[in-house]
């Protein structure tokens, strides 16, 4: 008996059993030592007193070479917005007790859904939209019986940051295919007895041979919902420049196809076809940031920008001792309220709504010669721009400030004549080439208006030789020279820096007072009130009177 209850107990109590026991422990702890000397792997090989004073050292103004965060940043992209289509029409019967043959109720379908778009606060880039690529709003769904209509498809709302320009690129719009097509044939006789695919469906239960001498309704006009009325006329040209209380419709969702009860007739009192859905909208348009930041920071390579940027923020930027550190820009914001007490600054917009925060870009740094695509080339002096206010970040320990400010001011100012050459262009490209006798013709005829031309020269109403998707211009923004400005010196805590500051600060009071002229050399560039602002960012001295200075010219 005990031999037997020793052999079951292992099976009824495996707890108890001694060799589980074993075996457990036998596989638990290597899996522990595993754990612990992954653990272990963060932490230094050495425990020296170096090595603990290099712990202590990191913090977030000076961190370990690995903290930091990878910065996601898009400020321009193009999407595809599809609306929803419309859902199909129902052919059904009533079917009930003493009623087996009852008349149609067949429901119609659910319009598509609506795309709408909405600038708010808060959002400082396009990458969540730019990795999308193509936005698709629902499909309305199908009618059902006893004159159920089908559910409307998912609306999507794009929220984009304030600032955003909205550009039309190219647009497919089927129904007013379909209306074009109707008005050219407006004087023609309605064609009854054509079954076109694109526009019915018929019962499941039928068969082709019934409707082989039938004769259907004529195609009814083309439809919209009344939401298309609210639709942005085209082509779509929005500057989101201030929050959109409401959202703002793009593309509005084609309407649902008609049930069988639309067709009754002395002809058909139970008619076994039903109307599709429209197809829905297709836009391709182009998002550009107009507005980066309330604050861009310009400097030459490995000037402090990132630094300061952690110093002013909770950004985790990456910071280096070597050139060229930031690859993208860094946006960090500078919160002047947290709804917590007094806040640190009191400031209102130019809406009049108070200023709780403002915006900060790390733009990277800019070598000689940038404006001729070199080191990171156009696409960041391009940034510069978009910086409603700019501080020019230079280092006091590594040679003249002045020079330094002039050489990033030559730079921008390089660039801004750059693009008034290529506005100039576009403007000529857009002159009107007169002739005495003829019709006057653009000095350049783009391919869509070639296209065009040769659409109306054919007479099947088809489009001959489509044009494709146009490269748009680029945005008239305003000139760099004409934005307020303030220096900001770095490492102001090294020795021998005082001499080089004193320089920089004399040099600005005569470009105020005007017995110098401007770094830029531009006759309309911004004289305003100019500054000089020496701080420690690695140790956070002087900081405070970056954003006092800031906001004093944002409410200008």
């Amino acid at each position: 008996m005990s031999r037997a209850s020793s052999t079951l107990l292992p099976f009824l109590y495996p707890c108890f059993d001694c060799r589980s026991v074993c075996i457990s422990k036998t596989i638990r702890l290597p899996f522990i030592q595993y754990r612990q000397r992954q653990y272990n792997s963060t932490l230094s090989t050495t425990q020296g007193p170096e090595s603990t004073e290099q712990v202590a050292a990191s913090s977030h103004l000076n961190p370990a070479p690995d903290d930091y965060a990878r910065t996601v940043f898009t400020d321009k992209c193009q999407l595809t917005l599809a609306a929803g289509s419309g859902g199909h029409g129902c052919i059904s019967f009533l079917r009930e007790k003493f009623i087996p043959d009852g008349p149609a109720n067949g429901g119609d379908g659910g319009s598509g859904g609506n795309i709408y778009i909405q600038a708010i606060r808060g959002e400082t880039s396009l990458h969540k939209l730019a990795r999308r690529g193509i936005i698709k709003a629902g499909r309305g769904k199908n009618g059902q019986g006893k004159a159920k209509g089908g559910p409307r498809g998912e609306d999507v709302l794009l929220q984009v940051p304030v600032g955003t320009v909205i550009r039309e690129i190219s647009r497919r719009d089927p129904v007013a295919e379909e209306e074009e097509q109707q008005r050219l044939n407006v004087n023609e006789e309605e064609v009854r007895g054509q079954w076109r695919r694109d526009k019915w469906i018929l019962y499941p239960s039928s068969i082709p041979s019934d409707y082989a001498t039938a004769e259907f309704p004529a195609i009814q006009r083309s439809r919209k919902s009344g939401v298309a009325l609210t639709q942005v006329p085209a082509p779509i040209d929005l500057d989101l420049s201030q929050p959109t209380e409401a959202p703002i419709l793009l593309a509005a969702g084609a309407v649902g196809g008609l049930g069988n009860p639309h067709f009754v007739s002395k002809t058909y009192p139970k008619p076994k076809f039903a109307t599709k859905g429209d197809p829905g909208l297709t836009i391709t348009v182009e998002l550009e940031l107009k507005l980066l930041a309330d604050v861009g920071f310009v400097g030459l390579p490995n000037a402090g920008k990132s630094t300061l940027l952690r110093a002013m923020s909770r950004s985790r930027a990456r910071v280096g001792s070597w050139a060229f550190t930031t690859l993208q820009p860094n946006i960090g914001t500078v919160v002047l309220d947290n709804h917590q007490g007094r806040p640190q600054l009191s400031a209102s917009r130019a809406t009049g709504e108070p200023r709780t925060y403002f915006s900060v870009a790390d733009i990277p740094g800019l070598i000689p010669d940038a404006h001729k695509d070199r080191g990171l080339g156009l696409g960041f002096l391009r940034h510069v721009e978009r910086a409603q206010v700019l501080a020019f970040v230079v280092d006091l320990g590594t040679g003249d400030a002045v020079e330094a400010l002039k050489n990033l001011w030559r730079e921008l100012a390089a660039f801004e004549n750059l693009r008034g050459m290529e506005t100039n262009a576009r403007t000529e490209s857009r002159m009107i080439d007169w002739k005495a006798f003829g019709s006057p013709v653009p000095a350049a005829a783009s391919a869509q208006d070639a296209a065009l031309a040769n659409n109306n020269n054919n007479k099947s109403g088809f489009l001959i030789n489509a044009p494709t998707s146009q490269q748009l211009p680029d945005l008239l923004l305003k000139p760099i020279s004409t934005k307020p400005w303030f220096v900001v010196a770095t490492k102001a805590d090294l020795e021998g820096t005082q001499e080089n500051f004193d320089h920089l600060q004399k040099y600005l009071q005569t470009v105020v007072a005007g017995d110098e002229a401007h770094p830029s050399g531009m006759k309309n560039a911004w004289r305003g009130r100019l500054a000089a602002i020496p701080v420690s960012a690695i140790r956070g001295e002087g900081i405070e009177r970056i954003p006092e200075w800031t906001v004093s010219l944002l409410d200008d």
